[in-house]
């Protein structure tokens, strides 16, 4: 690959070549008009070109719509829409594949990731860091229980795996070219992209800051959707699981190994038999239960190998505006290309 495309400075002043931001969007009819206008207030001070990818991801309001009449006020506008809801991860990469700049912000469409903290990705990636993720400050507007399951799910997927995430990153980061290039080369169906850029390494860095409350509406990532994360980033980034299922198996064969020599030698050396209905009973709960669970683990993965076997495309777009078709067409080299075949209605 080759070298990153990164801002440089001259006589103190920064210089990009090309900026993309790139917005997944489901349902923000309301919010999407305040946040492109924000947004190339943003982008219009840098000196840079740029250009906003916003992906439609299966939305059934009029966010569509809204997409449509930007991309036609400024040709800098581009919009995707999918055939169907893919989900946040896969509709990121959709824009990724799409995005044609040196430097690539993503961030969320619900005015959450505020557009005025871009300029200072920019200002960091400019020190020589490939990726810079934006990590919510103490004082965040989330509620306790939004906070403290946020971080048990960081604390969870640390410990779980080699990741060491940073706390409070989630998807709103700066990436340099060769960053997404490696990213759109991995072929994962179920997506775990802040684990994926972790993943793919180069220099890394961080800048903090203030999370607005939503524009309107409520998240789109429930404690569902917070736990469906969870297990796709510590199946798709470790064995740890597999492994304790395995420790788990052991410990209660050889504790099970115990309790048989002690109703063994209850029988041969006392005068009172065990009858065992209660202690039988109870044991073979427990060691039903857990061969469940550990079933459960293999499953898991098992799941994860035959959804890659089948070897689906990732999404299917529905739409383009006229230019990002153009574009499209124009993307130069495989390394741009989504994993699997695009297919397009």
């Amino acid at each position: 690959m080759t070298a990153p495309a990164l801002p440089v400075r001259t006589h103190g002043r920064l210089f990009l070549v090309k900026l993309s931001l790139v917005v997944p969007a489901f349902n923000e009819e309301g919010a999407l008009p305040e946040l492109l206008a924000r947004v190339q207030d943003v982008l219009e001070s840098l000196p840079a070109d740029w250009e906003v990818v916003v992906v439609d991801d299966g939305s059934t309001d009029g966010t569509w719509a809204v997409i449509e009449a930007a991309a036609q006020r400024d040709e800098r506008v581009r919009g995707i829409r999918l055939s169907r809801n893919f989900g946040h991860q896969v509709a990121l990469t959709a824009g990724l594949s799409s995005a044609t700049g040196d430097q690539i912000v993503t961030m969320d469409g619900d005015l959450q990731h505020p557009p005025e903290t871009i300029p200072a990705l920019v200002e960091k990636a400019a020190e020589g860091f490939d990726v810079v993720y934006a990590v919510r400050s103490q004082s965040d507007v989330e509620g306790a229980f939004k906070i403290n399951s946020a971080r048990l799910f960081y604390r969870t997927v640390n410990l779980l795996t080699s990741l060491d995430l940073p706390v409070g990153g989630a998807d709103f980061r700066l990436m340099s070219r060769r960053v997404v290039d490696a990213l759109l080369l991995m072929p994962e169906r179920h997506r775990f992209l802040r684990g994926m850029t972790r993943w793919v390494g180069f220099p890394q860095a961080s800048v903090e800051y203030n999370r607005d409350a939503r524009f309107q509406g409520q998240s789109k990532y429930t404690l569902r959707a917070m736990v469906r994360l969870a297990i796709d980033a510590i199946v798709g980034f470790s064995a740890l699981p597999l492994r304790l299922a395995s420790m788990l198996g052991i410990l209660l064969a050889f504790l099970g190994s115990l309790y048989f020599l002690y109703v063994i030698g209850v029988r041969l050396f006392s005068d009172s038999a065990v009858e065992g209905w209660t202690s039988v009973v109870g044991v073979t709960l427990v060691l039903g239960g857990v061969q469940l669970a550990c079933i459960g683990i293999i499953g898991q993965y098992l799941g994860r190998m035959y959804d890659e076997l089948k070897n689906r495309p990732l999404y299917v777009v529905q739409a383009e505006t006229e230019r990002s078709a153009a574009v499209a067409r124009a993307a130069d080299g495989p390394a741009r290309q989504p994993a699997g075949p695009l297919s397009r209605s």
